[in-house]
């Protein structure tokens, strides 16, 4: 995926995944009770700072806090902006 987004020090740009829609046992979930998405694609990402290198990169499937980043809109699409110290693991 081409992004025309270039974060700045130890950010990243995160593309949430979907939320779930049913349960184990297949119950729907309505959108108004659906949890927010804590699992996200990594789509850009910053140079790091002088003394931090990045340890994740573009691709990177990861898991992050349910109210970690800033939500925004670019073309069309929902993103999250947050630092790297935000994110708590790779998978």
């Amino acid at each position: 995926m081409s992004l025309n987004i270039k974060p700045i020090s130890d950010r990243v740009v995160i593309e949430p995944m979907a939320a779930e829609t049913t349960t184990a046992s297949g119950i729907i979930i309505p959108d108004t009770a659906k949890e927010k998405p804590q699992k996200g694609i990594i789509v850009a990402v910053g140079n790091g700072k002088k003394d931090h290198t990045m340890t994740v990169k573009t691709g990177d499937v990861v898991l992050y806090g349910k109210y970690s980043g800033t939500e925004f809109k670019y073309e069309g699409k929902d993103y999250l902006i947050m630092r790297e110290e935000e994110i708590f693991a790779i998978l």
